[in-house]
C-alpha cells in the first residue's frame, strides 16, 4: 500500500471509539463527492468552493505535459535555474516536493532585503520566476515580482521570457500577467491555497524545476480508492480520528521525521492543520520536532507524537508504539491523505477547515503601518545591540535580555506554547532555528518555530484564532542595507517591518503576551541569545 497508519494508546482509543461513526455518517465518500453540509451550516457556503481538491490528480494529469513542454523551452533557452515567488501552501508544498526528488529550486518566501537581494543576485542569467499568488494580489509576490522585473531589465532580458505565473482565473494577477504576455497556468479556483499541493501551485515549480510531477500524481492516485471508501481501513479517517479526538484532546502535535525519505514533510503539514483547525478557540498545534528532540518528553499530557517514518508496520492497530501515531507512504499519498485527515479533524473538532478569519487581520495592520509610516516605538531597553520592546506585561516586569525571556516563558499557562517567530533572512542565519530547542528544554512545553512573513500566510491564523495559551518571541533584524520595490511607495526592508509590527499588534490585543527582539547584528545578536537562553 502507498500508506500505512499504526496507532496505539489515546491515539488508537479515539480511532476505535470515533471512526465507527464516521463510517456511519458517509464522511469518507462525502468529501469526495464534494458534500459541502459535512461541516455544518454555517461552513456550507464556505466548503462549496473549497472542495476541488479532492479530484486534484484528475484535473492536474493535463497541466504535466504542459509543464514539460516549458521546462523543455526554458532549457533550450538556456533557463536551467528555478526561483519561486510564494507565500504559505504555495511554497512549501513545492519546496518539500523538490527537496524530497532531489531537485534544486529557490524558494523565495521572505520579504527580509538580504534574502531578496541573495535570490536575484544568484544565477539571473539564467533564471525563470515562478509567481505564485491564488488571489493574484499577495503583497510579498507582487513585490518579489517587481524586483525581478527590474532585474531582467536591467540585465537587457525580457521579463515576458522568464516569468510564469500561477494564480486563480480572473484574478489581478491573471489579467495583469497576460497583458504582460507572461506564461500564466490557472489553478482551479475551487481549491485553498494550503491544499493546493496537488494542483498548479505545487506541480508547475517543482515539473519547471525537473521533478517528474506524473510520478508524484500517480503516488496520490494509488490513494485515491482508499480515502474515499466508508471504511474503517480508511487512512484519511484513522488519521483524522488520531489526532482530533482523543479524550482529554491532545491539541499539540508533536510531528517528527524519522528515517523518512520525504524531506519536510512535519513543515507542510505544519501550515495544513495549524490554518484549517486553529479557529474559534480551538484548533490543532502541530509543532515540528527532530527526531531525537530530548528537550521535550513523550510525557506531555496535551502533546501527541505523530512519528514520519518509512515502515509504519503491517497493521493498523498493530504493534505498541508508546502512544505514537506512525505514518509511512509515498509523497504524493502522504499529501493527499493529510488533506483528508485535516478536514476529518475540523469535522470533529466543530469547526471549517476551509476559512481563515484572523489572517487577514495582520494584513490589514501592516497595510496600516505601510501607509502610516510611524516612528517606531522606542525600546525599553537596548542589550549588546539588541533592542527589546514587548507588551506591558512582558516588558514591565524586564529589566534586562534574560529577564524578559524568564517573564515571557513565566506568562506560559500550563497548557500553553510558545511561539518563536524569526523575521529574518533565513538563507543567511539558518542558526536561528537552534532556540526552538533551547527555549524548550528551558519552559518544558511545546515551542514552534516559524520563519516570517511565511508562517503569517498559515500558522499565524493559529496564533489568533486558536486557545489563547500562546506566548510569542519575535526576533526581526535591521537590514544592513534596504532594497527598494519598483513603483512602490516603501521598500522590502519597510514591509518586512510592518509585517512584524502589525503582526505583534494584533496578537497585543488578543491578549498574548509578546517579546520583540530586533538584532542590529544578526550573527552577533543570535550568538548574544544562545548565550542568555542556554
Amino acid at each position: 500500500m502507498s500508506f500505512r497508519i499504526s496507532v496505539s494508546g489515546a491515539a488508537a482509543e479515539a480511532v476505535r471509539s470515533t471512526v465507527p461513526a464516521l463510517v456511519a455518517d458517509l464522511v469518507a465518500s462525502g468529501i469526495t463527492a464534494q458534500d459541502a453540509s459535512l461541516w455544518g451550516p454555517e461552513a456550507e457556503a464556505e466548503a462549496a468552493k473549497r472542495l476541488g481538491w479532492t479530484e486534484a490528480v484528475a484535473i492536474s494529469r493535463p497541466l504535466v505535459p504542459q509543464i514539460e513542454a516549458l521546462r523543455e523551452e526554458l532549457e533550450a533557452a538556456g533557463v536551467d535555474h528555478i526561483v519561486l515567488a510564494g507565500m504559505g501552501g504555495s511554497s512549501l508544498a513545492p519546496e518539500v516536493i523538490t527537496r524530497t526528488t532531489g531537485v534544486d529550486l529557490t524558494v523565495l518566501d521572505s520579504t527580509e532585503p538580504g534574502q531578496v537581494r541573495a535570490a536575484l543576485a544568484d544565477r539571473l542569467e539564467t533564471s525563470a520566476l515562478v509567481v505564485s499568488s491564488k488571489s493574484g494580489s499577495t503583497v510579498e509576490t507582487d513585490s518579489q515580482r517587481r524586483a525581478y522585473e527590474q532585474a531582467f531589465r536591467d540585465a537587457g532580458i525580457d521579463p515576458a521570457t522568464r516569468i510564469i505565473v500561477v494564480t486563480d482565473p480572473g484574478s489581478p494577477l491573471d489579467e495583469s500577467a497576460r497583458a504582460a504576455g507572461y506564461r500564466v497556468f490557472n489553478a482551479d479556483p475551487e481549491v485553498g491555497g494550503r491544499y493546493s499541493a496537488l494542483t498548479a501551485f505545487g506541480l508547475v515549480p517543482s515539473g519547471l524545476a525537473g521533478v517528474d510531477i506524473s510520478e508524484v500524481l500517480d503516488e496520490a492516485e494509488t490513494i485515491e480508492l482508499s480515502l474515499a471508501i466508508d471504511s474503517p481501513e480508511n487512512p484519511g479517517l484513522v488519521l483524522g480520528a488520531a489526532i482530533a479526538a482523543t479524550v482529554p484532546l491532545r491539541d499539540k502535535l508533536g510531528i517528527i521525521a524519522d528515517g523518512t525519505h520525504i524531506v519536510g514533510l512535519p513543515d507542510w503539514a505544519e501550515q495544513l492543520i495549524a490554518e484549517s483547525t486553529g479557529k474559534n478557540g480551538t484548533g490543532l498545534l502541530p509543532v515540528v520536532l527532530d527526531v531525537d528532540a530530548p528537550e521535550l518528553g513523550e510525557d506531555l499530557a496535551d502533546l501527541q507524537i505523530v512519528r514520519i517514518v518509512d515502515d509504519a508496520g503491517d497493521e493498523i492497530f498493530g504493534r505498541d508504539h508508546s502512544g505514537e501515531i506512525r505514518v509511512s507512504g509515498t509523497l504524493g499519498a502522504q499529501l493527499l491523505v493529510w488533506e483528508y485527515a485535516t478536514v476529518v479533524a475540523g469535522r470533529l473538532l466543530g469547526i471549517n477547515p476551509f476559512d481563515q478569519p484572523d489572517v487577514e487581520s495582520a494584513k490589514i495592520a501592516a497595510r496600516g503601518l505601510l501607509d502610516a509610516r510611524p516612528e517606531p516605538t522606542p525600546a525599553a531597553f537596548v542589550e549588546q545591540g539588541i533592542e527589546v520592546r514587548g507588551t506591558p506585561e512582558v516588558i514591565g516586569a524586564s529589566s534586562d535580555l534574560a529577564s524578559a525571556i524568564d517573564v515571557l516563558l513565566e506568562e506560559l499557562p500550563a497548557d500553553g506554547y510558545l511561539s518563536i517567530q524569526a523575521y529574518v533572512d533565513r538563507v543567511a542565519h539558518p542558526e536561528l532555528e537552534r532556540l526552538r530547542g533551547l527555549l524548550a528544554a528551558r519552559a518544558g512545553r511545546p515551542v514552534t518555530f516559524g520563519w516570517g512573513p511565511r508562517f503569517l500566510h498559515s500558522t499565524g491564523q493559529f496564533h489568533k484564532g486558536g486557545p489563547a495559551v500562546g506566548a510569542f518571541l519575535q526576533i526581526t533584524q535591521k537590514p544592513a542595507e534596504d532594497l527598494a520595490i519598483p513603483d512602490r511607495p516603501f521598500t522590502f526592508g519597510q514591509l518586512i517591518a510592518a509585517q512584524a509590527s502589525g503582526d505583534a499588534s494584533v496578537l497585543a490585543e488578543h491578549g498574548r503576551p509578546v517579546l520583540t527582539l530586533t538584532l542590529a547584528d544578526p550573527s552577533a545578536g543570535a550568538a548574544t541569545l544562545f548565550d542568555v537562553v542556554a
